[in-house]
């Protein structure tokens, strides 16, 4: 039987992930931050935080469109699976043998399960592609092709290693319309969008949605301040890059290719997409099937994708084994959404480590501050923890926590420079919130939202 995180420990992980998400919205100065997770069968969280357009402040919420970018691939990827299981396609065709402008070429020689997996040798996005900054216009068809007959363009030997290549993808782009007699958006939105009833979904740009996505921003990395980039078409690149959703329609798709899900595909089909095929680098580490990336995560295998839009970077995982799909989609050129996405995997990991405590631990939960930091104290799988939210792994060093008395906690794990031993005493108000904790280096800590700097720190006399 496949693994499980029970109901009451998946339902304390995704508060307190769902409060982490808010800490680094701000903690991160990410302009905005949506998330959703599937898990249980449904649709368990759909949170955002931060803004959609910080110049207008206007809020961000689980309904704002995002680029996500590379997901795309593996759109392509199932568009392609789903016309191999109806006899149009054979993996081991030739590129050529659809795409008929470039016979005689050497990526017309490339395999569909080359061009899937990234083993076709094929440059990443041709010798001049300033589109990726918006100083040209993403390629037409006309361009596509002529990048596709370029000698330049095959860096490599075919199956010679793991090559991640986009335009291999918009070639699969013009292999789908080929074969389909439409174009490529419009397949994949009718086989595979409305498929799934997803209206908050699609494959490239739609200008009559304008107001509905959110604003992508620039890094902190050459400049002290974001400003905001412009959404653009990418045109003949839609396959490898095209697609807009939200994190809540991300992660209902993602369940499509859960196995036992034949909505989209067959299981077998399903297989081949999620077998690691290649190694992404020298390593042994991730791996890369047919249009899905394959990684290790919190000790479970994961499969999903990831992608890099001007202004958006996202990240989606699934764990098969447990049937649960976590997408994150951030709205700035740098944003953690890899590292916000492995953290909910973390977290339940975690929660299932030890076996649930006993008596009334919620009461203690909250995120306090004090001039040297915040601490959140967290209640996962029935245990209480002290985490620090600021860790780009949450779980790195997780200090346990035990009641010792009604209202003092006593500190039972952890490293031996924290507070091993000693004790945690909480002062309760009236209405049975905390109102501060000492902790075991006897500094006094208050409910975040409570904590105020003064405009300089004095010492009192």
């Amino acid at each position: 039987m496949p693994k499980s995180v029970d109901d009451q420990s998946l339902t304390e992980v995704l508060a307190y992930y769902d409060s982490w998400l808010a800490f680094n919205q701000r903690y991160q100065r990410v302009p905005g931050i949506q998330a959703a997770v599937y898990a249980g069968d449904r649709v368990a969280l759909s949170t955002a935080y931060g803004h959609a357009d910080v110049e207008g402040g206007v809020a961000l919420t689980p309904t704002h469109l995002f680029r996500i970018a590379s997901h795309s691939k593996t759109f392509t990827a199932t568009a392609v699976l789903q016309l191999v299981e109806q006899g149009r396609l054979r993996l081991d065709d030739k590129a050529s043998a659809h795409v008929t402008e470039i016979v005689g070429t050497p990526l017309g020689e490339r395999t569909l399960r080359d061009l899937l997996s990234h083993a076709g040798g094929i440059t990443r996005d041709s010798l001049e592609a300033d589109f990726w900054q918006l100083a040209t216009p993403f390629p037409d068809r006309e361009h596509l092709l002529g990048v596709l007959h370029a000698d330049t363009s095959a860096v490599l030997e075919d199956n010679d290693r793991f090559k991640y290549s986009n335009i291999g993808f918009g070639l699969l782009g013009l292999v789908i319309e080929a074969v389909t007699g439409t174009s490529y958006n419009e397949h994949v939105q009718t086989e595979i969008v409305a498929k799934l009833g997803l209206a908050d979904l699609g494959p490239e740009l739609d200008p009559s949605r304008g107001t509905q996505y959110a604003a992508g921003y620039s890094a902190y990395a050459y400049a002290d301040r974001r400003v905001p980039i412009e959404h653009v078409d990418t045109r003949a690149l839609a396959a490898a890059t095209g697609f807009y959703g939200t994190a809540q329609d991300l992660v209902t798709y993602w369940s499509a290719h859960l196995m036992g899900d034949e909505r989209l595909l067959s299981d077998a089909s399903k297989r081949q997409m999620q077998h690691g095929l290649w190694k992404t680098t020298d390593e042994d580490g991730p791996r890369y099937g047919l249009g899905l990336m394959i990684n290790q995560v919190a000790k479970r295998d994961v499969f999903g994708h990831g992608g890099g839009y001007p202004g958006h970077i996202t990240r989606s995982m699934v764990d098969g084994e447990r049937r649960i799909a976590v997408s994150v989609l951030t709205n700035a050129i740098d944003g953690p959404a890899a590292q916000l996405t492995e953290g909910l995997f973390k977290l339940i990991d975690l929660a299932e480590s030890k076996d649930r405590g006993e008596g009334d631990l919620a009461r203690f939960t909250g995120r306090f501050a004090n001039l040297w930091g915040v601490q959140d104290i967290a209640l996962l799988g029935g245990r209480l923890y002290l985490i620090d939210p600021t860790a780009a792994d949450p779980t790195e060093e997780p200090t346990t926590l035990e009641l010792a008395e009604d209202t003092t906690l006593r500190v039972t794990g952890g490293s031996g420079y924290g507070a091993y031993g000693e004790h945690l005493r909480f002062a309760f108000g009236a209405d049975g919130r905390v109102e501060s904790v000492r902790g075991g280096s006897g500094l006094v800590s208050r409910p975040i939202e409570q904590y105020s700097l003064p405009d300089k720190v004095t010492a009192v006399r």
